[in-house]
């Protein structure tokens, strides 16, 4: 090293020590970052032939240090990871909040439940059979009646609210899906033309990974890293953003839950907005996916569908109850009774809404067979007694409730599970990308005395310069 290029090779070790410092410092503001990952100076000496200034004698021992680039320290696998169990775990996430608002409308068991209303139902019955032809045992027959059909009803009407504000929320998720995606393809142009031109776009990528992430909270999407810096998300395998180019998808299909889950269903899907119409996006995890398996038409595997069968178990429990009771009440006038149903189903309604109580005064309840006399009560004995058999409509209600709180408990067990994953997958992201500051802060002590240290090389070059310089050779004086 040349008396000059020492004063090069201190200037070199004093501008790569600054950018560490600012590094260092820029981790440390955010520290407190959602989704930030710390950045380390990447450093190299400058070799001898390398780097050559006017001062240089292309010595061998080198010509100082040289930043060669601004590392973020993340980790594809750890990110991917994150993604897959944040896919997951959003499915089921929905899933089991659907279930849990589902039994919070069932109400049982309860006083307000339908079970405790049968029991009354059918007690009252067994009240008429000591007392046949009293009318306020009969006045109250009517009102637990009207009782048991207000809470099939409601019970329905709460299935269809739910449906439809679930589909609401597709919607919703549908346009936020088209909003992140386009933000990612704005964010892959700019990270390539930033790194096309040699800078350092490490903010812009942790930004559009926060993006990727809530990509596949919502759809359950995928990641491919393209060498220029951009990112292929992937829905199923189709590209939802490929480089620079989002493409949209919609949410069609029955708005109501008749028409989603009727013998003509058009059952709520999602699809590409693009030509040709009507192509499907398929989904394989993410809230919407969720949401779509709640809006779903029943099956017989019970895959899906959990409202749509909510609502299939409250309409047989109408049939049920009106089969059941009528079958007994219901005596031909030939044979000296009313010839009246004791519930009738409006036609062109769901069962559950169109369960009516068709008597209207109690002269018309039939408590016994009139060829037995006035005094006879058999009909509203052999009534009273329905909900004790097998194939009542409380063996419909309770075979219903029972099956919904066991798949409540198992997808709550599912759900657990799956969050567990994900915070797992993300604290092992976040031990290696988030900042420490207890290391920052030996990183600046480190990186400011190797700064003091060229500081005090240049002093001392300097000093021996103007030794020689300015006093070599001064005689007499």
């Amino acid at each position: 090293m040349s008396t000059f290029s020492g004063l090069s090779t201190a200037l070199s070790s004093l501008t790569t020590q600054r950018q560490a410092l600012e590094i260092a410092g820029q981790n440390i503001a955010n520290v407190n970052t959602v989704g930030y990952t710390r950045q380390r100076l990447d450093t190299a000496s400058v070799g001898a032939g390398q780097g050559a200034t006017l001062f240089s004698q292309g010595s061998l021992i080198g010509n100082g240090v040289q930043a060669t680039g601004v590392s973020r320290l993340g980790d594809l696998f750890m990110d991917a990871r994150v993604r897959t169990t944040t896919s997951s775990a959003s499915y089921l996430a929905a899933r089991t909040d659907a279930y849990k608002r589902l039994e919070s409308t069932i109400a049982e068991p309860g006083d307000n439940g339908i079970s405790k209303q049968l029991d009354d139902f059918w007690a009252t019955w067994q009240d008429m059979v000591a007392s046949p032809g009293s009318a306020a045992v009969g006045q109250v027959l009517l009102e637990g009646a009207n009782s048991v059909q207000r809470s099939i009803a409601t019970g329905y009407s709460a299935v269809v609210t739910q449906w439809d504000q679930t589909r609401s929320k597709a919607d919703m998720l549908v346009s936020d899906i088209n909003s992140a995606a386009s933000a990612v393809a704005e964010l892959n142009e700019k990270i390539r033309s930033i790194s096309v031109s040699g800078g350092n776009a490490n903010e812009l990528i942790d930004q559009r990974n926060l993006l990727t992430t809530s990509l596949s909270a919502l759809a359950g999407t995928t990641v491919r890293n393209r060498e220029d810096g951009t990112v292929d998300v992937n829905l199923a395998g189709n590209p939802l953003v490929s480089g620079v180019t989002a493409n949209k998808i919609k949410l069609v299909g029955s708005t109501e839950m008749l028409g989603a889950t009727g013998t003509d269903a058009d059952p709520v899907r999602v699809e590409w907005d693009r030509v040709p119409a009507g192509t499907p996006a398929a989904l394989e995890g993410g809230e919407l996916a969720g949401a779509l398996s709640v809006l779903a038409p029943y099956n017989d595997q019970g895959t899906g569908g959990l409202l749509a069968q909510a609502a299939q178990s409250y309409n047989a429990l109408a049939d049920k109850l009106r089969d059941t009771v009528n079958a007994i009440h219901n005596i031909p006038v030939a044979s000296g009774g009313t010839g009246v149903d004791f519930f009738s189903i409006d036609a062109g309604s769901p069962a559950a809404l169109g369960l009516r109580v068709a008597i209207t005064d109690t002269t018309q309840i039939v408590t016994g067979d009139p060829a037995k006399g006035a005094k006879d009560s058999s009909i509203a004995d052999k009534i009273s007694q329905i909900g004790e058999s097998k194939d009542s409509p409380d063996t419909v209600w309770s075979t219903f409730v029972v099956a919904t709180g066991v798949k409540a408990k198992a997808a709550l067990q599912s759900a657990t599970v799956s969050e567990a994953a994900r915070m797992t997958a993300e604290s092992l992201q976040l031990s290696q990308t988030a900042v420490d500051q207890d290391e920052e802060s030996i990183n600046l002590l480190s990186f400011q005395r190797a700064y003091q240290g060229a500081a005090r090389v240049m002093t001392t070059i300097d000093e021996m310069l103007d030794q020689l310089i300015n006093r070599t050779g001064v005689v007499g004086r």
